[in-house]
C-alpha cells in the first residue's frame, strides 16, 4: 500500500471515531448520553384544561419553582379538550425525551372511561407518571337568588333542576349525576368546557347549581355571590364548617380530583428521577406550600405506583356506583 493510500485510509478512520464518538461510541446508543445532560433547553408543560382554572394554576406554581431547580424554563401550554384527553393524546406521541411532560387530571383516568366509547378512553397506564400532585374537592354552589341553602331545598322545590358541569367525563358531572339520582331530583346537565364557564353560568343565572372545586368557587362564595349547599369532601373543609359534606346530607358521593405529572411511555428513567427530584424541591418551597393552602389543595406528592394504585380504586368505585344508580355519564 503506497503512503499515499495508507494516508487516506487513516484519515476515514479519524472520521469514523469522531462520528462514533459523537454518537456515544455506540451505533446503538440508547440515550443516556442525553440523558445524563438533561436538560438542555426549555421543557414544556401541557394543561388540558383553559388558563385560569385550577389545573392551569397549579401548573404555573409549579413551573415557577421547577424552572429554578432544572436551570431551564418550563413553559405551561394549554390544550384544553375532552377533559385533557386532547393534551394526553399529543403528549403521547411526543419524544420520549422528557421535554414534553403533562398535568394529568385523576378524572380523565378513572371517570372519563365511564363515560365514553373505550377506544376514545385515555390508558394512564401507558404513561410515565413522575409524581401525584394534590388532591382537591368539590362543593355544590347556587346563585343566592335560587333560595337554595340545602339540597333538601332543591328537592322541595318539585321542579326540574338545570346544573352546570365542567365537561363529559368530570368529576363535577359525576357529583351532581350521583346527588340528584340519589335525592331523586329530576335535573338536566349543561356542560361547560371548565370551572370558569360553569361557574359563570351559576353566576349569570344559566343553571340553577353546578359543582365547581373548592379553590375556585371559594372567592365568590367569601363575597356572597354564591351559596355552598354541601361539600363532597370526606369531612367538611376548615373555611365552610357550616357546610355538610354528601354523606351527612345523607348522600353516597365520594368524589376528589387528584392530579399528577406524566410522561411519554419510554422516557428514560434518569429523565425521570431528575424530574420527580425536581418537583419534590417544589413541594417544599414556602411558596408553593402557601399556594396550595390559599387553593384548599390536599398534598399527594406520591411515586407512580402509589398514584396508579390510588386511580385504579376509584375508577373502581365509580364505575360500581354508576352502575347502581344507572347513570349514563355520555348523556351529556
Amino acid at each position: 500500500m503506497s503512503t499515499r493510500v495508507r494516508a487516506v485510509a487513516a484519515g476515514i478512520t479519524l472520521v469514523l471515531v469522531a462520528a462514533l464518538s459523537g454518537c456515544g461510541g455506540n451505533l446503538g446508543d440508547d440515550g443516556s448520553d442525553a440523558a445524563g445532560s438533561y436538560p438542555e433547553r426549555a421543557v414544556t408543560l401541557f394543561v388540558g384544561q383553559d388558563a385560569g382554572g385550577s389545573t392551569d394554576l397549579i401548573a404555573r406554581a409549579l413551573a415557577d419553582e421547577v424552572s429554578e431547580d432544572l436551570g431551564k424554563p418550563v413553559t405551561v401550554v394549554n390544550r384544553p379538550g375532552a377533559n385533557g384527553g386532547v393534551a394526553a393524546k399529543q403528549l403521547a406521541a411526543a419524544k420520549p425525551d422528557g421535554y414534553t411532560v403533562m398535568i394529568f387530571v385523576g378524572s380523565l383516568a378513572y371517570i372519563t372511561p365511564l363515560a365514553v366509547a373505550p377506544e376514545e378512553a385515555v390508558d394512564i397506564t401507558q404513561y410515565e407518571v413522575i409524581t401525584g400532585i394534590s388532591q382537591d374537592d368539590f362543593v355544590l354552589v347556587a346563585h343566592p337568588k335560587t333560595g337554595f341553602t340545602t339540597v333538601k331545598d332543591i328537592q322541595d322545590a318539585k321542579r326540574p333542576i338545570k346544573y352546570a358541569t365542567t365537561g363529559v367525563g368530570t368529576g363535577s358531572q359525576l357529583t351532581q349525576a350521583l346527588l340528584f339520582a340519589q335525592s331523586k331530583v329530576q335535573a338536566t346537565a349543561v356542560p361547560f368546557d371548565g370551572g370558569a364557564p360553569a361557574l359563570a353560568a351559576v353566576l349569570g343565572g344559566q343553571v340553577d347549581v353546578a359543582s365547581i372545586q373548592l379553590g375556585e368557587a371559594q372567592p365568590q362564595i367569601k363575597a356572597g355571590k354564591l351559596t355552598p349547599l354541601v361539600t363532597f369532601a370526606a369531612k367538611r373543609p376548615a373555611y365552610l364548617p357550616d357546610s355538610p359534606t354528601a354523606v351527612e346530607a345523607g348522600f353516597n358521593v365520594p368524589v376528589q380530583q387528584s392530579r399528577a405529572i406524566v410522561a411519554p411511555d419510554g422516557t428514560p428513567q434518569e429523565v425521570i428521577d431528575r424530574l420527580r427530584n425536581a418537583f419534590a424541591k417544589a413541594f417544599e418551597s414556602e411558596k408553593y406550600q402557601a399556594f396550595n393552602a390559599e387553593r384548599l389543595l390536599t398534598p399527594n406528592e406520591v411515586e407512580g405506583p402509589t398514584l396508579l394504585e390510588q386511580w385504579t380504586k376509584a375508577r373502581e368505585t365509580y364505575r360500581g356506583l354508576v352502575e347502581q344508580y344507572k347513570i349514563d355519564l355520555g348523556g351529556e
